[in-house]
């Protein structure tokens, strides 16, 4: 090899390691890359930030905010009305969930589509009379398959489709994905409902009232009694560190989230969180007294009409990942006090407020009623509660279905390309006040667009080296004795292998040159080994952090690292025995 190909491998090699080890953040890792690549000449200066304007990126940012404006709106939420009938039948709830969730991730961002349902399926959960996670795992799956059917479905596709029209002049249709992709989503479907469920670990997640909500086991109330040193002193000057002060009743009249500088007087009751150690050392140091009513009326007493207590899940690269409530100063900057954690479905102990929180994790969280939901979206949670819908977000509805399906419409009919459509789509749903522009600046995953404008100059110089040929000898020279679709299942395993262990958007930069160049090496077409890229690429079905609709499901269902793989490598099995047929049967 040159000199050029060995820097670009040992740069690949070095990237790939630093995805799979996890310490830094997969966008910072990309731009390293990006900016290694370019110092030592393998990108051209002029090309280096090419990636931020290349049409996948500017697509993806867009979907993003066109996804939240249905979410917003409730467009979304229309579609789970059938489904709420099927609560008391868990296998024909099993089989309508996972549908609904394919059939919105095949337009709307998957993860998205995911967070929408999982609140009605822990609900439906415990109707039916099984735990959430005989539910959630085939969910995320479900979302994953619906990925897979459509050019909007994942960023994979988008990226697929960019060097498609990089190599012949012409990007994929908006439904050119979908006879392969439909395929595999129906005998994905297939088998998660008729035999795949018993593959799935039915955790009884203490995660939820029985164990999260048992607010008895974090909250206690002491009061002020008369000679306390406590009286006359605001809440800053009793330091609780470790201790929430979520409310004070004083004269039968509720304070709830009482500030810094709130004087405490004889007599009041204050509903205090945390440990029992740090709480007992609050109320020695401070001489106040204890009680302990029932579990309910402390419930009553933190929630109400103007306070609510919400369970939420972290998401990935959210704000509190790796980071406490006292980092972030939850309390005084958003409203919000962190009453309980669960983890994989079991309550943690320690104290709370120091306690570093990871995605995934369950968070019963006190706040605002009325902003509750929007703090937590800010901070990168998902609460598991349905929110009531206003009547201004019901007009909206049929506002936002109408733009969102006449953009559809017109991509399809090939009037104008998919950049532009949902571009223009998004900055009508801002102008229609669908949704705020904070409200699509912060819908928008910018760690996911930095990772791919980062990446895309580095593929392409996998190209421009002839790296990509070099890697794909040992599969030109396979074609040279076994049949075409030999070659074919080998990009497919591939592009599957990468995705569980990098993001599937870097999985299918790295892997579309080399699928190209196996592809004319051999003297086949391209469009079925950049499919197959496609799809092996949004097949991370393996371990949690394969991708972010599998981590989300993590906490509220109780699953363990290794209760993926069971069910995850069947369906991966099944999916190469669908799609390489269906590839060369379409596409050969």
């Amino acid at each position: 090899m040159t000199l050029d190909r060995w820097l670009l491998a040992g740069l690949l090699a070095l990237t790939l390691g630093l995805f799979l080890w996890g310490r830094y953040r997969h966008d910072l890792v990309a731009l390293l890359a990006l900016i290694t690549a370019t110092l030592v000449g393998l990108v051209p200066y002029e090309a280096a930030f090419s990636g931020f304007s290349h049409p996948a990126v500017v697509t993806v940012a867009a979907i993003l905010v066109v996804s939240q404006a249905l979410a917003t709106s409730g467009a979304v939420e229309l579609a789970t009305g059938p489904v709420q009938k099927l609560a008391d039948r868990p296998l024909a709830l099993l089989a309508g969930l996972t549908i609904t969730v394919t059939v919105l991730s095949a337009f709307i961002n998957n993860v998205g589509a995911l967070a929408l349902l999982m609140p009605v399926t822990i609900r439906l959960a415990k109707k039916s009379g099984r735990s959430p996670s005989f539910y959630l795992m085939p969910l995320a799956f479900g979302s994953l398959l619906g990925g897979m059917t459509t050019l909007i479905g994942t960023p994979p596709n988008l990226i697929v489709s960019g060097f498609r029209a990089q190599e012949t002049g012409e990007p994929f249709g908006l439904f050119a994905f979908t006879p392969v992709g439909g395929l595999v989503a129906i005998g994905g479907i297939a088998f998660l409902v008729l035999w795949g469920w018993r593959l799935v670990p039915e955790r009884k997640s203490r995660v939820g009232s029985e164990e999260l909500m048992n607010v008895g086991r974090y909250l206690t109330e002491a009061t002020v009694p008369a000679g306390s040193m406590a009286a006359g002193k605001t809440l800053a000057a009793l330091q609780p560190k470790d201790v929430q002060v979520l409310a004070i009743v004083r004269d039968e009249v509720r304070i709830p989230a009482p500030g810094a500088r709130r004087v405490l007087r004889e007599g009041d009751l204050l509903i205090l969180t945390g440990e029992s150690e740090a709480i007992d050392e609050l109320v020695r140091e401070w001489q106040l007294d204890f009680a302990g009513p029932e579990d309910e009326k402390l419930a009553a007493l933190i929630e109400n009409d103007d306070m609510a207590l919400v369970e939420a899940v972290v998401r990935p690269r959210g704000q509190l990942v790796d980071r406490s409530a006292r980092d972030l100063n939850l309390r005084t900057r958003h409203g919000i006090s962190i009453v309980g954690i669960a983890r994989q479905g079991a309550r943690l102990g320690g104290r709370l407020a120091s306690t570093k929180i990871r995605a995934g994790d369950v968070l019963l969280v006190q706040g605002a009623r009325d902003g509750l939901f929007s703090e937590l979206a800010d901070l990168g949670c998902l609460p598991l509660a349905e929110r009531t819908l206003s009547l201004g977000q019901r007009r909206k509805r049929m506002l936002a279905l109408g733009v969102f399906v006449g953009c559809i419409a017109v991509i399809a009919a090939g009037l104008v390309p998919a950049p532009i459509a949902f571009v223009a789509t998004a900055t009508l749903m801002v102008l229609l006040r669908v949704l705020s522009l904070r409200q699509a600046y912060a819908a928008v995953d910018w760690p996911v667009i930095v990772l791919l404008g980062a990446l895309i100059p580095v593929g392409l110089a996998i190209q421009g080296t002839g790296l990509d040929k070099q890697i794909a000898q040992g599969t030109i020279a396979l074609g040279e004795v076994a049949p075409t679709w030999v070659v074919l299942g080998v990009i497919l395993v591939a592009s599957m292998f990468l995705s569980d262990l990098v993001n599937n958007a870097a999985a299918a930069v790295m892997m579309c040159p080399i699928a190209m160049a196996a592809a004319q090496g051999i003297g086949a077409p391209v469009d079925p080994f950049l499919l197959a890229v496609a799809i092996g690429a949004s097949c991370a079905f393996l371990t949690p952090v394969g991708h972010q609709s599998n981590l989300l499901v993590m906490g509220p269902g109780g699953y363990r690292f290794g209760d993926y793989w069971r069910l995850g490598l069947v369906l991966e099995a099944l999916i190469v025995l669908i799609s390489v047929p269906a590839l060369m049967l379409f596409f050969g």
